[in-house]
């Protein structure tokens, strides 16, 4: 069977699934799903080098921000 965000299991009821990869160099990017949703990811051209993050509303699963903060550049 197919679970939420290419997961081994299913999460427990009143739970959300997520999956974060970070990525390999310059060759796989990082892409973050949560509740079966591509947040981000280098198909959606929204991740970039240093820290990719997304701030989720912990109750409905709403996407509230994506961001990157580039850390080599400082």
């Amino acid at each position: 069977p197919r679970h939420k965000c290419g997961n081994q299991k299913s999460c427990p009821h009143n739970h959300f699934a997520f999956k974060i990869i970070s990525g390999a160099a310059n060759v796989v990017g990082p892409s973050i799903c949560f509740n079966d949703m591509v947040l981000m990811s280098s198909v959606k051209n929204n991740i970039g080098r240093g820290l990719n993050i997304a701030v989720v509303n912990g109750t409905s699963g709403q996407l509230l921000k994506a961001d990157t903060f580039d850390m080599y550049s400082g």
